[in-house]
């Protein structure tokens, strides 16, 4: 592998003097000036970091409101969620290959295209007629999305001094955290207040307006503008084999627990799809002279267990975001609207702490802030199995939360920031690209995982109960007798109360089975994350008085 340490993108100056090299360019050999864009770097990144806020929101949004979808065009649940799905499938196709779409056509004009196109897709699913155009125009909505956040996040990586570049990442860490926190309940109040077609037009006046500022404010690099324009040979084959894989692994992931998995011959039909295809791209692209997907960046351990961390990341951040709303909606009676306002807390906690993480990557080893990360993930993900109960109030949830997610702003910041170590400045396209990508992926395993875990444990726990309960029949009779007699006070007869009594017996056995259920899965959680606390500690050293970014390290 070539050696990229040393290949951040410098500019002769022996031409004309540029209006924006200014204090980035201290420090640099003599007749050298490192490019920095016309605008405020804070100014580019508000801009940018609305379209990712936008485009991120947009994946959770709609998930509440798809009952009131499903009534709209006289669907049924199962065939609503359909409307998740198929944003889901294409916003991840375009994902991985947006590098390549920057590097064809440059990137200003990729990312501008991508926004009409998400905006204008919006508009079209607020009037969507059925549910067929619906699923047509959600598909376009995520093919316009998935090029906004990789290409958000190299035009900040970009735009940035390598000093800087922390606090860089920080701002888009407020979009990946917090935007799918406060997705479900302002989706609740939208649909409940009003109607759940203006989740969709809330798009339009921010899209058009990220727009106009992204076409003044937000300009190419000299090594993109060199290569804007210029022929580019596609990979059609990889593009082929990404579509197959990538459908085929989104619609399993969604479809498996609701058809038991491979017990379906459609999942298994699927799941080989997937296998085949993802497993020949690797393959083709590794080898190909001009692919899709830059497989061989692989090579480097940092961006490779970066890669893998993210994913986790994706895993951890939507399963935990699914459970506990979940577990007080339906074990606890809490409606979809405050079970979600549990997770208003923690987003605020994280607002308050991304800028923090973002100034300490500029002392602190992103390495060691990564590890200290995953270890309060993992302590927050053990600390709810050992607390997780029906009884607790709605103040201990709220905070509960905020303990299982401290840890997530000390991890988006700097694993971003490791990626790019000794990776060449040309490369940030498909960096952001594969890094939101596998992001993604882990959002739906972690969704389809937790959803299964807990179908399946809730299962073995109630078996386990049942037999207890068997093998105890005297403590159980006990029990019955009691409620039995405080019923027939209340004005019920004999038998109606001990029937009642039973009812309420088993209720109270499937209640404790499924918290158990949830316990079991907040420990893999936790497991998880002490796995990756211990790969941060072989990934390479940066210099965080050098910065970090393309071509540091």
């Amino acid at each position: 592998m070539a050696n990229y340490a040393d290949s951040t993108i410098r500019l002769p100056i022996g031409g004309p003097p540029r209006r924006n090299a200014g204090p980035a360019s201290a420090g640099l050999a003599h007749g050298e000036a490192l490019w920095t864009p016309s605008f405020s770097p804070w100014v580019i990144a508000v801009v940018v970091a609305m379209a990712a806020f936008m485009e991120i929101l947009d994946m959770t949004i709609a998930n509440v409101a798809l009952p009131y979808m499903a009534g709209s065009f006289g669907a049924t649940n199962e065939e609503s969620t359909w409307i998740l799905t198929s944003y889901l499938v294409s916003n991840a196709i375009v994902l991985p290959v947006s590098a390549w779409f920057a590097n064809a056509f440059g990137r200003k004009r990729f990312f501008m295209t991508c926004l009409v196109i998400f905006t204008l897709s919006s508009v079209l699913c607020g009037f969507a007629p059925s549910l067929a155009a619906m699923l047509f125009f959600r598909v376009l909505q995520g093919a316009g999305g998935g090029g906004l956040q990789p290409m958000a996040q190299a035009i900040l990586a970009d735009s940035f001094p390598p000093k800087k570049r922390g606090l860089a990442f920080a701002v888009f860490g407020i979009t990946a955290v917090v935007a799918p926190t406060i997705g479900p309940t302002l989706g609740g109040w939208i649909t409940d207040s009003y109607s759940w077609r203006w989740i969709f037009f809330i798009n339009v006046p921010i899209g058009l307006l990220t727009l106009l500022l992204v076409q003044r404010v937000v300009e190419d690099p000299p090594y993109l503008k060199a290569g804007a324009g210029a022929a580019v040979k596609m990979d059609y084959v990889g593009v082929a084999l990404l579509i197959l894989g990538v459908a085929a692994l989104q619609i399993m992931l969604d479809k498996g627990q609701e058809d038991n998995w491979l017990a379906s011959h459609f999942i298994l039909a699927l799941a080989i799809i997937a296998g085949v295809c993802l497993t020949a791209l690797v393959f083709w692209d590794w080898h190909y002279k001009h692919p899709i997907i830059e497989m061989r960046l692989f090579r480097n351990f940092n961006y490779l267990s970066c890669n893998l961390m993210v994913f986790i990341v994706g895993v951890v951040l939507f399963s935990s975001l699914v459970m506990l709303p979940q577990y007080m909606e339906t074990l606890m009676g809490y409606t979809a609207e405050t079970a979600g306002l549990v997770l208003s807390t923690a987003a605020a906690v994280s607002l308050i702490e991304l800028p923090i993480v973002g100034q300490l990557s500029s002392h602190v080893q992103a390495r060691y802030l990564a590890s200290f990360g995953w270890m309060m993930i993992a302590a927050g993900m053990f600390y709810t199995t050992q607390t997780l109960q029906l009884g607790m109030s709605f103040n201990f949830a709220q905070w509960l939360r905020v303990f299982q997610s401290f840890g997530l702003p000390f991890l988006f910041v700097p694993i971003t920031l490791i990626a790019y170590v000794g990776l060449p400045q040309e490369k940030s396209n498909a960096i952001a690209g594969m890094l939101n990508f596998m992001r993604n992926i882990g959002s739906s395993v972690g969704t389809s995982l937790v959803t299964t875990m807990i179908a399946r444990r809730a299962q073995v726990h109630q078996l386990y109960l049942g037999e207890h309960v068997y093998h105890n029949p005297t403590g159980v009779d006990q029990a019955i007798a009691g409620l039995a007699a405080r019923l027939s006070v209340e004005g019920l007869n004999s038998s109606r109360a001990l029937m009642r009594s039973y009812a309420i017996l088993y209720r109270a056995l499937i209640s404790q089975a499924m918290t158990l259920a949830y316990v079991d899965t907040f420990l893999v959680l936790a497991v998880a994350a002490g796995i990756m606390f211990a790969v941060t500690f072989f990934l390479r050293k940066n210099d965080p008085h050098a910065g970090v970014g393309p071509g540091g390290g």
